[in-house]
């Protein structure tokens, strides 16, 4: 039976909520999706055009890379902030930067107008991107699992999930507009900054909606538990940082693991075929751009599903299906890539991207429920933003390396096949997690104390949302 603190909200409370993490989340992966996307079709251009059309995009894909250093870094302030203040003001703060970051993108001189101080300068905003992204994907999904129902968690958790897809096909979409409309020169001119340009529009929206909903309950019941536990032993509690590191070091290592195929695949899949499709197999930026807006509609689809099932047969079966089901796809995936035709690209996108969704969609409430309440944001920041540094950072350079010095798709393959054994190791390892309630998971693996205070913050949220107007049921 679910405590309390994880008992169903009220369904327009819920609702609310995961349409605030949603909005957030699709917002911010636009916005970063946006930036890879661009790297493989203009920005070596723009701002690296004295190098070899390869060497440009390699250099291309390593502003790229970057992004993902500072997101470990976003992950260790935003997870420490985010378990002693709350998710919310975070993710509030999230958006900001990197929606500001985005737009500025938009604006930046290219190597023709200012000479080297623009891949400077687009490193720099490319940093801030990252850094804000590495707090966001944990506050998200938290604000979500900490309200949701414990029955149902992987399924509600998944939805900031889709926030992935949502932004790819939005990135996406807008790119295969413009260079459906533009001439290549138009669009390497000026067409390529409207995308940027465009966040600003959508952080107004996504600041509106995030700033509407509550904090979590399980999140106040903690900071209640926490005061009582500092009065009692007359002193501070550990930095968050600190006590993931001495309680739950094992959980972040696995989360490490987890993430290895789910990360190198999806940007294999999503990026780098970008750079694969039009120099190896000939096809056009168009055609490329529009099977990955296809998939990204089909991956949005399944990944609620793949979160329904995992709250009916558990966590570590469907991400071991995901992750065995990526390393296997691979060899055919480029197979099809090489026929040159549009089906058989659209579906080599298509199924990679359902397999990813296998191992991405259970990966919010897996991570969230390894994890106690005041060190959960932090905990599960660090061991799925440290782990894109080894993975997701240098997947399209090392991919765009290797058709480079090989001429050949079988190196990427088995680079991907590699990953994919890591994540298998690192699930096996794992315990099952579908049946924790979050409120129960404490440091010491007891239930958690003052249930007083669990009750008080529930009905404190319960008061607040019944000051608002009423909402219909859909």
């Amino acid at each position: 039976m679910a405590s309390a603190a994880t008992a169903p909200p009220p369904a327009s409370n819920l609702r609310r909520i995961v349409a605030a993490s949603l909005i957030g989340t699709t917002i911010e992966w636009y916005d970063f999706f946006l930036y890879g996307s661009a790297a493989a079709l203009v920005f070596n251009k723009l701002f690296f055009p004295d190098s070899d059309p390869l060497v440009g995009t390699l250099l291309s894909f390593l502003t790229y890379a970057v992004g993902f250093a500072a997101r470990p870094i976003g992950a260790l302030v935003f997870g420490h902030y985010g378990d002693r203040l709350g998710r919310k003001k975070l993710l509030v703060l999230s958006l900001l930067m990197m929606g500001g970051a985005t737009f500025a993108i938009g604006l930046l001189p290219t190597h023709a107008t200012v000479g080297a101080a623009a891949p400077v300068l687009l490193t720099v905003l490319r940093l801030v991107q990252g850094f804000a992204l590495g707090g966001e994907w944990g506050g998200a999904v938290l604000l979500v699992s900490e309200h949701g129902d414990a029955r149902r968690r992987g399924f509600w958790a998944s939805w900031p999930q889709t926030g992935a897809p949502a932004g790819q096909l939005l990135a996406t979409g807008v790119l295969s507009a413009l260079t459906a409309v533009l001439s290549d020169s138009a669009f390497e001119s000026w067409g390529w900054r409207i995308p940027f340009l465009l966040s600003g529009v959508l952080v107004v929206i996504g600041l509106w909606i995030r700033l509407s909903v509550d904090e979590s309950p399980l999140f106040k019941a903690a900071l209640v538990r926490a005061a009582e536990r500092e009065a009692a032993a007359g002193a501070a509690e550990r930095m968050p940082v600190v006590a993931v590191l001495r309680h739950h070091w094992r959980d972040v290592l696995i989360a490490m693991g987890a993430r290895m195929a789910e990360n190198i695949s999806y940007y294999v899949i999503t990026a780098f075929i970008l750079v694969y499709a039009t120099t190896s197999a000939d096809l056009s930026k168009q055609t490329a751009l529009n099977a990955v807006l296809i998939a990204s509609a089909v991956h949005f689809a399944v990944i609620p599903m793949w979160g329904a099932l995992s709250d009916r047969v558990g966590r570590r079966p469907v991400y071991l299906f995901g992750a065995v089901g990526v390393g296997v796809w691979m060899f055919p995936f480029f197979t099809l890539i090489d026929t040159r035709s549009f089906g058989s690209l659209l579906l080599a996108v298509t199924v990679g991207l359902i397999f990813h969704g296998a191992m991405y969609a259970p990966q919010a409430a897996f991570f969230s429920e390894m994890f106690a309440t005041r060190m959960r944001y932090s905990g599960a920041s660090m061991g799925a933003q440290f782990s894109s540094v080894a993975a997701g950072a240098p997947a399209p350079l090392i991919a765009t390396a290797l058709l480079a010095d090989y001429d050949s798709s079988t190196p990427i393959a088995l680079y991907v096949i590699a990953a994919a054994l890591v994540t298998v190791l690192a699930v096996v390892c794992a315990k099952e997690t579908r049946h924790r309630d979050l409120a129960d998971v404490e440091p010491d693996g007891g239930r958690a104390a003052a249930p007083a205070a669990v009750a008080a913050a529930v009905a404190a949220d319960a008061r607040s949302v019944s000051r608002r107007p009423a909402e219909p049921v859909e």
